[in-house]
């Protein structure tokens, strides 16, 4: 692991694996609730990174960092979403044939998986879920769609997503759900945080939904 100071009151960990901010972003997480952090602290994972910001002395903290012992993270322990997806999109019989399966096998897959949302970013609401197992990585799209569909289910690399809102993207398209992802008049505005766990469960075209107020009764945080 490398520490970076970032401006005086923050730190940048870097680290070799999603595993590995996995387990720091969990440590911190429990070192925070415990009061061996500020309260206010703000903890933000990334692919490779966690960002540590509102420390009073960063300092101090990077010289203890290094000697800390992280446990790998466990499974669970997070919320856990489930999701409502008609399997029905642009891209999921050329994601079956890249995995070499039939359309059938390609949705048990991927909805056989409880995924854990890794870290957050590209839009308000959009959450990074890992859990695939990596033989069924598939590279984005050559050339990415200038609008994507709201509620969008989607994969490229080692990840799965859902577009909050229409948007460009580069995601091959598996399906859809009318659970709203993100609602800024909503407490919280965002269903997924890093930690979270999600479950697509697979649904007939009129039981997921498709329009904005759908997901109300699409499933929710356990």
């Amino acid at each position: 692991m490398r520490v970076r100071p970032v401006g005086r009151r923050a730190l940048l960990l870097e680290v070799d694996s999603a595993e590995r901010v996995t387990a720091w972003h969990a440590e911190l997480l429990r070192r925070r609730a415990a009061g061996r952090l500020p309260a206010d602290a703000e903890i933000v994972p990334a692919a490779c990174t966690v960002l540590l910001d509102g420390l009073a002395d960063a300092a101090a903290l990077a010289a203890e960092l290094t000697g800390w012992r992280v446990p790998p993270a466990g499974t669970g322990g997070g919320p856990l979403l489930e999701v409502r997806t008609v399997y029905d999109g642009a891209d999921l019989a050329e994601v079956a044939a890249l995995w070499g399966v039939a359309v059938e096998e390609a949705v048990r897959i991927h909805s056989s998986v409880e995924y854990r949302v890794a870290f957050c970013g590209f839009a308000p609401g959009f959450g990074y879920l890992t859990g695939l197992p990596e033989r069924w990585s598939v590279p984005r799209r050559a050339t990415p769609r200038t609008s994507v569909p709201a509620g969008s289910v989607a994969v490229a690399g080692p990840y799965t997503g859902v577009y909050p809102q229409a948007s460009p993207g580069g995601w091959r398209l598996l399906g859809r759900t009318g659970l709203r992802l993100w609602d800024p008049g909503r407490q919280p505005a965002a269903l997924l945080a890093p930690g979270t766990r999600v479950r697509f469960v697979p649904a007939d075209p009129g039981a997921a939904g498709t329009g904005a107020d759908a997901g109300a009764d699409a499933g929710g945080p356990a």
